[in-house]
């Protein structure tokens, strides 16, 4: 109790032990802020800000460079991918109803892009011979008369797309 008592008596002590106390509390605020700075300086052993904002805005140019980089090469493959095969329908049938031949072996199998662009082929099977027909769809239409049944796989095509 006598050094509690005279820590209280003398001024002298209190403001020492108040210093001290200060003292212990703003150097556990350095640390903490001497951490956080660590975390903040990034970069290849860089021990100033200013390493580190360099660091950082050469890999934002080379972000920024790779996105329009990645945005010219998306476009072109939309471009490309619009003008590929995208949907494809095929009608079997047999050509000699009646007479027993061919069954339904013949077909008709239109392939069309986003643009309705393509082409149509078809199979005439019969016992003797085959004959495959190709024809070019512009706009789900051909310059060339079309058969019924390429008429409805190149039709069926276009219902698949109005699907999605």
């Amino acid at each position: 109790m006598t050094f509690i008592n005279n820590l209280i008596a003398n001024p002298l002590l209190i403001g020492i032990a108040i210093l001290c106390a200060v003292t212990i509390i703003l150097l556990v605020v350095v640390i903490m802020l001497y951490i956080k700075l660590r975390r903040f300086l990034v970069g290849i052993d860089s021990k100033h800000i200013g390493d580190s904002l360099t660091f950082v805005s050469s890999n934002l140019k080379d972000l920024q460079q790779f996105r329009k980089e990645l945005e010219v090469y998306l476009t072109d493959v939309e471009k490309r991918l619009k003008k590929s095969v995208q949907t494809v329908n095929t009608v079997r049938f047999n050509p000699f109803k009646g007479t027993g031949g061919g069954g339904n072996q013949s077909f008709a199998t239109a392939f069309l892009n986003e643009e309705k662009d393509g082409v149509v082929i078809s199979s005439l099977y019969s016992r003797e011979h085959v004959s495959i027909f190709s024809k070019p769809i512009k706009n789900s239409k051909s310059e060339y008369e079309l058969s019924e049944e390429e008429k409805e796989a190149v039709k069926g095509v276009t219902n698949i797309e109005k699907e999605k």
